[in-house]
């Protein structure tokens, strides 16, 4: 009986053709004709029966192919699209995008340079990149200032995400540890990084509010930063005058 018969089914094969459809199926990788004959009375015809067993497979959801260099049972190709599997990754931040996350949540809209000064340290393009593709912040116009930098602000995707309704519904600082978006730091707190006072953090001005808080201490930050070169320019100076009498 021919395996291309119409009426032919799995539990009609021969011996042979069941034995050959097992081995491939069973394989974790592609069985040479060698592997396969090795299973099999010595003069067994096995590139006969693989090419029976392929013609058999051929119109079905599985085919017998050859590839890389042995058989083996591989999906129809025609069937490929309908059997991709989209699936949802789930990836923990990093303590730059946190804080960053943090900061932009509370001081809205708020630039880099201003982000940079509350957290203290610089950050790399990327963690913006990082967010940005998480679409919890996007770029809102530019500052009326030297330069014109961008502004950042949060966006609906981050509500959803931490469950609030609006900005105003913000947790204070230690909901926000509970909660996973911040953690502790070794040093100097996120909450002295802000420059507030944890316990007040519920009640978050309207953002109004929240970019004049961040370009009040913008500018406290530049002043202090002045004064300190003023006086290191004022002690070399003396410096100077010592050297000199």
């Amino acid at each position: 009986m021919s395996l291309t018969d119409s009426d032919t089914t799995p539990s009609q094969l021969s011996d042979e053709l069941r034995l050959i459809e097992a081995l491939l199926f069973a394989a974790p990788a592609p069985l040479d004709e060698k592997s396969l004959a090795e299973r099999f009375p010595e003069g067994t015809d096995i590139a006969a029966l693989l090419a029976e067993l392929r013609a058999f497979y051929a119109p079905r959801g599985v085919n017998i192919v050859h590839v890389a260099g042995g058989w083996s049972v591989r999906t129809a190709p025609d069937l490929a699209p309908r059997l991709k599997l989209t699936q949802k990754v789930g990836r923990k931040l990093s303590r730059a995008a946190t804080e960053t996350l943090a900061v932009i949540a509370y001081h809205q809209p708020v630039t880099r340079a201003e982000i940079e000064e509350i957290r203290g340290v610089v950050i790399s393009r990327g963690t913006l990149d990082t967010l940005m593709e998480a679409g919890w912040i996007v770029p809102k116009g530019r500052k009326e200032t030297v330069g014109r930098p961008v502004t950042w602000v949060t966006t609906e995707a981050f509500l959803l995400h931490f469950g609030l309704a609006s900005l105003g519904d913000l947790p204070g600082i230690e909901e926000l540890r509970a909660a996973g978006l911040i953690g502790p730091r070794p040093s100097a707190t996120l909450t002295d990084n802000l420059a507030v006072v944890a316990g007040r953090l519920p009640d978050t001005p309207a953002v109004e509010d929240q970019a004049e808080t961040a370009s009040e201490l913008a500018e406290e930050m530049a002043e202090a930063e002045a004064q300190e070169m003023a006086e290191l320019e004022a002690e070399a100076a003396v410096a100077d005058d010592s050297d000199g009498g």
